[in-house]
């Protein structure tokens, strides 16, 4: 299949699919957007809580500190570094907890902080190190409307505070104001984000869909349980890094779910592959890669006899290559794989991947009888390191 954006290749095992008229009913959308209100904000009317003047001064800034965990700051990476071909200004992610050392910053910046709860401890850490170390900087925080840490801190410092939807879950906010907020400030369309209402009326898209939940649930169930994401283009890193969470997050749950693994190739096939090919069967693969409309050409002044089939070639060509050798083999070997190839890096393109992705998730947690929406296990950890730190 193929849209202006993305070609898609399906899974190649057709077997032990489950039945079209259970597969059909996945995709009845007005029960979708009743069971999860999530979806209202990949739509092109979906209601900001904030107004497009309010970012007006915003806009003057040319660099940013964007500080969150997980689903509040993976989306606006994956954007950031998916588009960075388009954006002129320079965004700093914060969004691990590390003894890094916060330089001091010539210009001023904006601190863009966000927290669904507004407790995430490693947030308000953060936020706390960049305040000590760039006091110039102005601030803007975006948390739930209800009373919470980043709250009574954004009141201390008379920060600006823009509303995160209570319904919308973190690794689902990425075409909320979590990820479009970012998104305006890097100068890109946010409109253009917005697929859900085009997607589904195309029904090669939705038969894509579909097949594709199916052939997953269908290897979880045979135990193929690793789910590994063969990437060959880097500035796709952190949009599969947001895929990770999201099905990780959403799915593993009642000993269900898959383990998703990210592999960076061609660097991979020199340490992993081996292992991919000839290990234990209990994988099923995805591969990623763009189209490069522009790429260094080999030099042939530099190439000797035994390398003329690369003379003319560019590193594009050679990447493609690489992934088409790997594709035949795995379907030598009888490997379940489908294949991701980006034509055009735009905002339609990057929206278009979200949506899928998030339909995908919440369809197999119907399948495997699981709650996508919460993660109980991992508030075990945040109390724990409460009840530590408290001693």
């Amino acid at each position: 299949m193929e849209t202006k954006s993305i070609i898609y290749k399906n899974f190649s095992n057709k077997k032990k699919l489950l039945n079209k008229k259970r597969l059909t009913n996945l995709v009845n959308f007005k029960i979708l957007f009743q069971k999860y209100p999530l979806l209202k904000s990949l739509t092109n009317n979906y209601s900001y809580s904030y107004k497009k003047k309010d970012l007006k001064n915003l806009k003057k800034y040319t660099e940013f500190n964007l500080v969150g965990m997980g689903g509040s700051v993976l989306g606006a990476q994956a954007i950031y570094d998916f588009l960075e071909h388009k954006i002129k200004k320079k965004f700093f992610f914060f969004s691990n907890l590390q003894n890094f050392k916060i330089s001091k910053s010539k210009k001023k910046r904006l601190n863009i902080v966000i927290s669904k709860s507004g407790n995430t401890l490693e947030t308000v850490s953060n936020l706390n190190l960049i305040l000590s170390k760039q006091k110039k900087n102005n601030n803007l925080i975006i948390t739930e409307n209800k009373k919470n840490i980043l709250r009574l801190i954004a009141n201390k410092i008379r920060s600006d505070i823009i509303d995160h939807k209570n319904y919308i879950g973190g690794r689902y906010s990425v075409l909320s104001e979590v990820g479009m907020v970012p998104a305006e400030l890097m100068g890109l369309n946010e409109k253009k984000f917005k697929r859900l209402n085009y997607l589904i009326k195309n029904k090669s898209f939705i038969n894509y869909l579909i097949h594709n939940v199916s052939s997953i649930h269908s290897n979880v169930t045979r135990g193929k349980k690793n789910s590994v994401i063969l990437n060959y283009d880097e500035k796709l890193n952190n949009f599969l890094k947001w895929y990770q969470q999201l099905s990780a997050e959403s799915l593993g749950k009642k000993g269900r779910g898959f383990f998703p693994i990210i592999s960076t190739m061609p660097k991979d096939n020199h340490s992993l592959l081996q292992l991919y090919l000839d290990g234990p069967k209990n994988n099923f693969f995805s591969f990623f890669s763009s189209r490069e409309k522009s790429s260094f050409k080999f030099n042939k002044n530099f190439l000797i006899n035994e390398l003329k089939h690369i003379n003319k070639k560019n590193v594009d060509q050679l990447l493609q290559a690489q992934k088409k050798a790997t594709q035949n083999v795995f379907s030598k070997k009888k490997f379940s794989f489908r294949s991701f190839e980006i034509i055009n890096k735009n905002e339609e393109t990057l929206g278009e991947l979200f949506t899928f992705f998030i339909l995908e998730t919440l369809m197999l947690s119907t399948l495997s009888n699981v709650n996508p929406i919460n993660q109980p296990s991992v508030e075990l950890i945040k109390i724990e390191t409460r009840n530590i730190l408290r001693k």
